[in-house]
């Protein structure tokens, strides 16, 4: 039976940083929507304090798009706007797992232990708990179910330095923490995974960034969110990588305060929804 044709989804994105800079510092951002397949930018708007002198670059191998400059001392802000579209493709119920063996080479590092990701340290574990499971995408599932069940989502309870480890023994974390655990998890079981992070909307605000991640199946890459807080497949990506030293929105060098972070998404209902779906007709015309 042929794959169902991807369906599209509209999310218009926005974020609001404000920073007081108490001496001369360096940005750098991961905010802007990557650019990938499946992830069509219709528009965007990014606007940065007066006076400060922006450079823009892009990783060829993720997409992921980054912005820095040098800040004077006094109050800084940022703003990013998106109009994104995805392509959201079905998951098949029957993707296997892929044996090490044949692994393409850009694909062989996701499984590898990392800062966050200790699984090395926890292969004894996932071993026992996931290891007489059928391999392929229900044993994922079965990880991701259990991350769900067995670790509390509890704001606050974790900080920057905060591994897999330490949430598999505290069990509680925040959206970050649950993915790093899934990634951890998956390596262990010889199935590459990484961490995914960007706009989604979710029912209990306030909005944020949303860290989620994806294991390698069937010759391609799947989501999962551990949460369950956002459809995954709806997630407006602004990196991708290793483990969150990969992708953090931001990344600050210097004596800075955040005073404001402000995330926005909405899936419709927006004046600009009529444009982007005059953009799509004429796409499709």
């Amino acid at each position: 039976m042929p794959m169902a044709a991807p369906k599209k989804h509209r999310s218009t994105v926005e974020t609001a940083l404000e920073y007081q800079v108490l001496a001369p510092a360096h940005f750098c951002f991961n905010i802007e929507a990557a650019l990938r397949p499946g992830q069509a930018l219709l528009g965007e708007r990014l606007a940065v304090s007066s006076g400060v002198s922006v450079r823009s670059f892009t990783d060829p191998s993720s997409g992921n798009r980054f912005i820095r400059f040098d800040a004077p001392v006094g109050p800084l802000m940022v703003n990013y706007q998106a109009d994104v579209v995805l392509d959201v493709e079905p998951v098949p119920d029957d993707l296997a797992e892929v044996p090490v063996g044949q692994l393409p080479d850009e694909v062989l590092h996701y499984l590898m232990p990392t800062r966050y990701c200790e699984s090395d340290v926890l292969a004894r574990a996932a071993q026992q708990m996931f290891g007489d499971l059928p391999p392929g995408i229900g044993r994922v599932r079965a990880v991701t179910q259990w991350i769900h069940d067995a670790i509390t989502y509890l704001p606050g309870s974790t900080v920057s330095t905060t591994t897999a480890q330490d949430v598999f023994v505290q069990r509680a974390g925040v959206c970050r923490d649950f993915a790093h655990l899934g990634i951890t998890l998956c390596r262990a079981l010889n199935i590459p995974a990484r961490l995914v992070v960007g706009y989604v909307w979710f029912d209990e605000p306030p909005q944020d960034f949303h860290a989620i991640f994806e294991a390698w199946l069937g010759g391609r890459w799947v989501l999962f969110d551990a949460t369950g807080m956002a459809p995954p497949e709806k997630l407006v990506r602004t990196g991708t990588g290793r483990d969150a030293k990969d992708v953090a929105f931001s990344t600050l060098f210097g004596a800075v305060q955040m005073t404001r972070k402000e995330v926005r998404v909405d899936e419709g209902g927006r004046d600009m929804q009529l444009r982007i779906e005059a953009e799509l007709a004429a796409e499709d015309a």
